[in-house]
């Protein structure tokens, strides 16, 4: 993390990434486990702190500088739902988790792109 308001982009990029990264780690598991009796599907809450975090009024990036770094961790839950997808109480579905995975793929390289856009504007402007 970067320690300042040039950088809140990167950062809170960062912080998606990250969470990304860890879903991914998430859903790989829960395939892994699909076949394992009573095993209940992990996954990563991110999305509904960032959006947390957007609320109010002003431009997005009125919104990015006022955001609070320490409070845009992911946190991962265990799925208790009454959904079985198996006679042994797993409610893995590995077809969802197998799509949820190459969904969680596809979002963690845009992020890695944004940022690497985001330095490359950076740079761009400092060279002008």
């Amino acid at each position: 993390m970067i320690n300042s308001g040039v950088f809140n982009y990167v950062n809170i990029l960062d912080r998606a990434a990250d969470a990304s990264w860890a879903r991914n780690e998430v859903l790989n598991n829960n395939i892994s486990n699909a076949t394992t009796p009573g095993y209940k599907r992990k996954d990563i809450r991110f999305e509904s702190y960032l959006e947390n975090e957007l609320r109010g009024s002003g431009s997005l990036d009125q919104k990015v500088d006022r955001i609070k770094l320490k409070n845009l961790n992911y946190t991962t839950y265990t799925d208790l739902s009454n959904y079985r997808y198996r006679l042994d109480g797993s409610n893995v579905d590995m077809s969802m988790e197998q799509a949820e995975l190459a969904s969680e793929q596809i979002r963690y390289n845009a992020l890695t792109t944004a940022i690497n856009s985001e330095f490359t504007r950076l740079k761009t402007a400092m060279m002008s």
